[in-house]
């Protein structure tokens, strides 16, 4: 099993690493989405590979002929847990798992969510100022930009309280204002 506090890789690098179709769409994506590195890229897509893994074993589990209470149990589960994510809608299903894009994990960060809601001029930025603590989820500060937000906390990303961009008449807010109209 491993050492508890020892930190583990979290993605898998791709089985070809010179691919050029690969490699330019995740150039597109980092400059989209203001990645710091591809790593950022392969985390995302390790995230959905293990959500769609636990879809088709719920297939595979519903093809053997179970019990379908214990079909129907980890299927809500594991639409619920995507739901709370905020990566599948209300009336989702196992076929919308399977369809996720690397795009849907990375809308749900916490950079693209500030530069989404206007707290930023652009991703990089929104970077940059979660970085330096000046973003506060649920009032409470955040320093990763690579946090996954929940539905809930969604309308809770604002200016931390004790920041210095938290005053309205701060050069950096005027100038971010002034964009984002």
């Amino acid at each position: 099993m491993g050492y508890p506090g020892k930190n583990h890789k979290q993605y898998q690098t791709p089985k070809r690493p010179f691919e050029k179709t690969r490699i330019e769409d995740e150039n597109r994506l980092m400059i989209e989405y203001g990645l710091r590195n591809k790593r950022e890229v392969w985390k995302a897509a390790s995230h959905l590979r293990r959500y769609r893994k636990a879809a088709r074993d719920l297939l595979a589990l519903k093809s053997t002929g179970t019990d379908r209470a214990v079909f129907d149990a980890k299927k809500g589960e594991l639409i619920g847990h995507m739901q709370r994510l905020g990566l599948l809608g209300p009336d989702a299903d196992i076929d919308n798992v399977l369809s996720l894009k690397v795009q849907n994990q990375l809308e749900r960060r916490l950079q693209t969510l500030v530069y989404r809601q206007g707290l930023a001029r652009s991703p990089k930025q929104a970077r940059q100022i979660i970085t330096h603590g000046h973003i506060a989820v649920n009032g409470k500060r955040m320093t990763i930009p690579g946090y996954r937000v929940l539905t809930a906390e969604e309308t809770q990303i604002s200016y931390y309280g004790k920041s210095s961009m938290a005053d309205s008449g701060h050069a950096e807010r005027a100038r971010i204002s002034k964009v984002v109209r």
